[in-house]
């Protein structure tokens, strides 16, 4: 049973949670589009549920509402804090509030698996967020956040146009990625100026090419740093030979990063370890 819980404004008005913009706060309170988002994620009663920056707790509810067996909620507003102690009280023992920077946070460390992470992600910290937990993706079953829409264009786009890059390739070489759903700045209290998009991303069991992550974001940081020359000049920056890379890649001189897919990437982060070959190798 669902118990009965104030109303949302009346709790940020109690906790004067009035949105912080250096943290990035976007408030979503409309209780139709957070019961949304959390049959977005579902099965949410399998896998402890971490939720990052939930502020007065409008998407916790919808997940606890939706039977999600456990939340551990990761937020560094005080003020925040707050409040959601108080749904934790309504809800005993399925909900555990963590005061805490999300990006300072090891989640497979203090949250037992399996796990997955559903989050209206705060905009300033939403990319570091994401390729941090990209590292480690296996340890997650699936990942459902809202992004600005920009970046939730980047996280899906195939190569051969703008907004492929360091993101897409990066994402799409670990897991994959699917668009959901747009939600307009409306939606939100204050509103932001652009619109939101929610992302569902599911790791992959092996990537769709073998090589070292730290060679992929290498080489993928190089090409894409100066994406509008060619990857025979772009590459330079890495400090070796780019016609032998290029050469043992099996990939033109003159082709430009937007044009490579991951499996292209992930061939020249062979080469590039097989270039630089490193101590105890």
């Amino acid at each position: 049973m669902t118990p009965d819980l104030p109303p949302l404004g009346e709790v940020i008005r109690r906790h004067r949670l009035s949105a912080v913009k250096s943290l990035g706060q976007h408030f979503l309170l409309d209780a139709n589009l957070t019961g949304r988002i959390a049959r977005a994620a579902a099965p949410l009663d399998a896998s402890e549920i971490i939720e990052i920056g939930p502020g007065p707790g409008g998407l916790t509810r919808a997940l606890l509402a939706a039977g999600a067996r456990h939340i551990t909620a990761i937020e560094r507003d005080p003020r925040a804090v707050a409040a959601l102690t108080e749904l934790a009280e309504a809800f005993p023992q399925r909900l555990t509030i963590i005061e805490a920077d999300a990006l300072a946070l090891d989640l497979p460390a203090i949250t037992p698996a399996p796990r997955q992470i559903v989050a209206n992600l705060p905009y300033n910290i939403a990319t570091p967020l994401l390729l941090g937990w990209l590292e480690n993706i296996t340890a997650y079953d699936s990942l459902t956040l809202m992004f600005q829409k920009e970046v939730a264009q980047r996280l899906v786009a195939p190569p051969g146009g703008k907004d492929y890059g360091r993101l897409s390739v990066m994402t799409q070489w670990s897991a994959e990625a699917r668009l959901l759903f747009d939600i307009g700045p409306k939606a939100f209290t204050p509103p932001p100026k652009v619109t939101s998009s929610l992302v569902r991303i599911t790791p992959r069991g092996e990537p769709p090419a073998p090589c070292r992550r730290a060679d992929l974001e290498r080489v993928v940081a190089a090409a894409f740093g100066q994406r509008r020359k060619m990857l025979r000049a772009a590459l330079k920056t890495l400090g070796i030979d780019t016609g032998a890379l290029l050469a043992m890649s099996g990939i033109e001189p003159t082709e430009r990063a937007e044009r490579l897919t991951v499996i292209q990437f992930a061939a020249l982060a062979r080469a590039y370890a097989a270039l630089t070959p490193r101590a105890g190798d």
